[in-house]
């Protein structure tokens, strides 16, 4: 099967050749008609499964099949992500399929200064991509306009709900048309009980589509757990970069500190390194990852907020140098590579604390992972396992149901997610947004506009 038998447009289909592909994904095939029938649908697929296009072209053919009347353009299809990088990410695909189209698109999330994303939004746009935070910002300002929306995209609904967004999005949701009268599509890595009531509520008859079981992980990617006491994982990471000749290697750490430390540890080995996480201003987060595509930098070293959004080409090596605290995060940092198609390979460190979660994680992918004892690095069986610190932050067992931990938007450490905004695009063209720190939001909602109007407020990834 083709992209030509999808019923896509011949704009559309151009701007898809431009990019290279001839065949649809599994996720592609099947999404892309249902949603050009006007189907609300509930999607998930593994991570790199090109879900994004899935739901990106037909979009935009629905859009540019009819036209709107009036002064300014309303906002008629919103997109909602958990991170500034999917937000990013998306806003990218709309702007490079939507390019021979007449149709308008911005992003906006918090972090930087909310005015220049008041002037592209009174401007008028057709597609709105944004983090439910900064969203609900400018619906409290008024400079935005949701009661036109015609099409609702939840990407990555499981992150969402897994950083504490579900009050948020109900807010969203109460800011648009009814129900009946608009499209809903939910796409999601996971199909957890939480999404599942989500769905309910929100989607109306909705076609299932599920091209790989539920929290599985890419054959093409290939899996293999290295036994380490905790206090020499530094060292066998740089062995293994240096031994392996790694020219591209994406690490995740626990926590934000953890990160910083260990990119600057790696830095004195010789080794290239900088710290993407949750801290990082936009400009420092889109630095890092712009030298870690074009080659400058060989190891990124991240925390979960990178795990969603980063869309790195034929990236061949990711290391858990400490496994993740919820299990599905662990499907969510491996599926940076193995993607589209290319092969990959996942190694994860495990000193003797984190054998319980190793166990979690092989009992999610309902198979044992392969583990190899390597020369010279051979655990000490007399360490005992000590618990492994959460921070007021983390988001392991025991906090509240439906935010896995008592801070479910933060990360371990107990710091907010700052996320900064972005700017808009017409046809092709991305205005950039000035870098600026997040603040808190202030107590009673006194001040809140004029704190918005600086930085923004809210706590978005």
């Amino acid at each position: 099967m083709s992209f030509d038998s999808l019923g896509l447009s011949a704009e559309l289909l151009r701007a898809v050749r431009e990019q290279g592909y001839t065949q649809p994904t599994p996720i592609q095939r099947q999404a892309i008609p249902a949603i050009l029938q006007g189907r609300d649908i509930m999607a998930g697929a593994q991570t790199g499964t090109g879900k994004t296009a899935g739901f990106t072209l037909p979009l935009l053919q629905r859009l540019a099949s009819s036209r709107v009347t009036g002064r300014r353009r309303p906002v008629r299809a919103l997109i909602l992500t958990p991170t500034r990088e999917l937000a990013a990410q998306v806003a990218e695909s709309v702007e490079t399929y939507g390019r021979h189209l007449e149709l308008t698109s911005t992003v906006v999330f918090g972090g930087v200064k909310i005015n220049p994303q008041i002037e592209r939004l009174r401007r008028g746009v057709d597609i709105l991509i944004a983090t439910p935070g900064r969203l609900l910002d400018h619906a409290g300002q008024g400079t935005v306009d949701l009661s036109r929306v015609e099409i609702l995209v939840l990407d990555e609904a499981d992150r969402m709900l897994d950083m504490g967004f579900i009050h948020d999005i109900r807010k969203v949701l109460a800011l648009l048309p009814e129900n009946g009268s608009r499209q809903n599509l939910l796409f999601s890595a996971t199909f957890s009980s939480d999404i599942k009531r989500l769905a309910h509520q929100l989607l109306n008859r909705p076609e299932l589509i599920e091209v790989a079981r539920s929290n599985a992980t890419a054959d093409r990617i290939e899996q293999r757990v290295h036994p380490v006491d905790k206090a020499r994982k530094r060292e066998l990471l740089s062995h293994l970069i240096g031994a392996g000749d790694w020219r591209q290697v994406l690490v995740f750490t626990r926590t934000k500190h953890g990160a910083n430390r260990l990119a600057q540890q790696l830095e004195r080995d010789g080794l290239s390194a900088a710290a993407i996480h949750g801290n990082k201003s936009q400009g420092a987060r889109t630095r890092a990852l712009a030298g870690f595509k074009n080659g400058e930098v060989r190891v990124l070293v991240a925390t979960d907020i990178a795990a969603r959004g980063l869309d790195i080409d034929q990236l061949p090596h990711v290391v858990n140098y400490e496994l993740p605290n919820v299990p599905e995060d662990y499907v969510h940092r491996i599926g940076r590579t193995g993607r589209a198609g290319s092969d990959g390979e996942a190694i994860s460190l495990v000193c003797v604390d984190e054998h319980k979660l190793l166990l979690d994680i092989e009992r999610l992918l309902k198979r044992k992972i392969p583990s190899q004892v390597l020369d010279g690095y051979e655990p000490d069986p007399t360490i005992p396992a000590e618990p492994i610190q959460q921070g007021r932050g983390g988001r392991g067992r025991g906090g509240p149901s439906g935010n896995r931990g008592g801070g479910g938007r933060g990360e371990v450490n107990g710091n907010r997610r700052n996320a900064p905004g972005h700017g808009s695009q017409r046809r092709g063209h991305a205005g950039d947004a000035p870098a600026g720190g997040g603040h808190r939001r202030p107590r009673s909602g006194q001040g809140r506009g004029r704190q918005a109007s600086r930085n923004g407020s809210r706590r978005d990834g």
